[in-house]
């Protein structure tokens, strides 16, 4: 649950950056729907995950794979930079995301 928490983590970022670059006003507001829905199932699956995930645990990963993995589609999707100060950044939420999933076991 907190893996799909934190996938549509990713759709909100996502769908206010389609709906602020798109010229076409469906695309604007299909961009906010995808934020908006994107937002209320990442709640959701967040609020599942910590029935049995410690609170903090929970926040930490879930917001963590937020940004790495909206690092990575700005990256792939919208050139966005990828010099190395920023990708040895993201290399420590991921360990630190890492470390807090070993503890938790």
């Amino acid at each position: 649950m907190l893996i799909l928490a934190g996938i549509f983590e990713i759709g909100w970022p996502l769908g206010l950056k389609i709906s602020q670059i798109s010229t076409l006003t469906l695309y604007k507001v299909l961009g906010i729907v995808l934020a908006v829905i994107s937002m209320a199932l990442s709640g959701l699956f967040l609020w599942i995950a910590q029935k049995s995930i410690p609170m903090g645990t929970a926040y930490a990963v879930w917001t963590g794979i937020g940004a790495v993995g909206t690092f990575i589609t700005g990256i792939l999707l919208f050139k966005d930079s990828a010099n190395m100060m920023r990708v040895l950044s993201v290399l420590c939420i991921v360990i630190g995301i890492v470390g807090l999933k070993m503890v938790h076991k």
